[in-house]
């Protein structure tokens, strides 16, 4: 059972009885406009994120929606049985709307994501009185909290865990094939211990020519703060070959020109195996990379989810050398205080500002992207002031901030000294503000200088693109007045106009 303290999927089921129900209430996202993520408002998300679908290799069992949730790890996964799906005969469509069977990927990040998560299942759930046959919940919050949703849910016909992504298209077999009144166990959740799987056949969501590659599963980290650990299990490196052979058919098969490498704490790839295991680690996966895929159209290889922990010389010797590798370094440091950072069990800001200093030292241009959360438990004023002028100095060219979120069975959970949330929001708007000016600041330094620019979209007589500074979905855009491009295309281009961070260019 929850404690009151914490989500509680039957709180949220008891409040559609009354006049504010949970389904109409408008959503409050934990991200910040800074913090263009792959959650988007409900209403577009009720909408399968998919790409065009291929055609199923047999005749159509019936016709799957997904609404996708989370982060890019659970963008991976949605792939991955999206295309198993696909495989064993069933349409993938991209509206809910007609749909034999609905998949909502959930995720349960913090306490906003989660209430999001059971938001957009309880939407869903209203397609069933209109033809949908079956309701599944996979992601992290049927990892979590397979039970309770199983129980408190009934529209949900089956919860599916991590370990049972590779027999979903049994248990939708068994669902569209059961008699009326009967059901197959609604639950299935294991321990993570899942062998790595081949995860080059996916059912892409989203761009074509950009794609994540997920290089670890899992955490070893302990930060009090965080709950992903107990549900991701330990870290756990892909092997090098299989990296390889994934990249590869991305490339060569999908028309990738952008790979963005995730994971937990990706810098730490092959790290787990110890000295008895491949010697190989992310800096050789990086040049191995950029050396053989290259020449089949892969132009940017971006790193994601850099934990602070480790981050070695001959790291930042590869990020600086190979050219695909954009100077680009998203690394989470989550806060400037030393109290704090005690109290998440994370490096110090000592620590921190080594590896700031050698990555600005050995690569001059890298752009260098962090999060932080505002408001933990026993934060004063002073250690926010602190974080403050630390932003102030360090002038990140990306940014994200968090409030905290308390989250059952971590041990920042029981820690007292709790922060107001008034007080949270007003520092993560004081933060946020002051990220803006830095970011429009450093937009007007472009100004009528050249970048580069991959292409993302055009509409609208222009095209909507990214400089090598700019993750997918997440930070700034280029507004391109030319329309002559293609997504995928990376081109030179003369900053000719700012509007917030953002760039409008002129085609060279």
């Amino acid at each position: 059972m929850f404690v009151t303290s914490f989500f509680h999927p039957i709180r949220l089921w008891n409040e559609r009885h009354h006049e504010n129900t949970l389904s109409n209430a408008p959503l409050q996202s934990p991200l910040t406009p800074l913090q263009r993520h792959r959650t988007h408002s409900l209403p577009r998300r009720l909408r399968a994120q998919v790409a065009p679908a291929a055609a199923p290799v047999v005749a159509s069992k019936g016709k799957v929606a997904l609404v996708a949730l989370g982060c890019p790890k659970n963008t991976v996964d949605a792939e991955v049985f999206l295309g198993d799906l696909s495989q064993h005969g069933y349409e993938i469509v991209d509206e809910t709307a007609g749909a034999d069977v609905i998949v909502v990927n959930t995720c349960a990040f913090i306490e906003d994501a989660q209430r999001e998560s059971v938001h957009a299942i309880l939407e869903v759930s209203k397609a069933k009185q209109s033809g949908a046959r079956a309701l599944i919940v996979t992601g992290c919050l049927a990892q979590r909290y397979a039970g309770e949703l199983a129980t408190e849910l009934p529209e949900v016909d089956a919860v599916v865990g991590f370990e049972s992504y590779a027999q979903l298209p049994q248990h939708i077999d068994a669902l569209l094939s059961r008699p009326a009144g009967a059901a197959p166990s609604r639950v299935q959740v294991g321990e993570v211990s899942v062998p790595f799987r081949v995860e080059y056949l996916r059912h892409r969501l989203g761009a074509r020519h950009t794609a994540y590659l997920r290089v670890a599963e899992g955490c070893d980290h302990r930060c009090t703060f965080c709950a992903i650990p107990r549900w991701r299990g330990r870290f756990r490196s892909k092997p090098y070959d299989q990296l390889l052979w994934e990249a590869r058919y991305l490339v060569e098969h999908t028309g990738v020109r952008e790979l963005c490498l995730i994971a937990e704490d990706t810098n730490m790839y092959g790290m787990d195996w110890g000295p008895q295991g491949d010697p190989r680690r992310l800096a050789d996966l990086l040049r191995e990379l950029d050396r053989t895929l290259v020449p089949f159209g892969l132009r940017w290889i971006r790193l994601l989810y850099c934990y602070p922990s480790y981050f070695s010389d001959d790291l930042i010797d590869a990020i600086a050398e190979c050219p695909s590798v954009v100077k680009y370094v998203d690394m989470p440091l989550q806060h400037a205080s030393d109290a704090v950072l005690r109290r998440m069990q994370r490096p110090s800001a000592a620590h921190h500002q080594r590896i700031l200093q050698a990555l600005r030292q050995r690569i001059p241009q890298v752009a260098l992207r962090s999060t932080f959360i505002c408001g933990t438990p026993g934060e004063t004023a002073a250690d926010h002031r602190q974080l403050v002028q630390y932003m102030r100095r360090e002038r990140f060219a990306r940014a994200g901030f968090f409030v905290y979120s308390t989250e059952d069975g971590t041990p920042m959970a029981d820690m007292g000294a709790r922060v107001p949330r008034p007080v949270q929001e007003a520092r993560r708007d004081e933060l946020v503000s002051l990220q803006q000016r830095v970011q429009e600041e450093m937009a007007r330094a472009l100004m009528y200088t050249e970048v580069d620019v991959m292409i993302d979209a055009v509409e609208d007589g222009h095209c909507v693109g990214r400089t090598p500074w700019d993750a997918p979905e997440i930070d700034g855009q280029v507004h391109l007045l030319q329309d002559r491009f293609a997504p995928g295309d990376v081109i030179r281009a003369r900053v000719v106009g700012v509007s917030g961070s953002d760039l409008l260019c002129n085609a060279v």
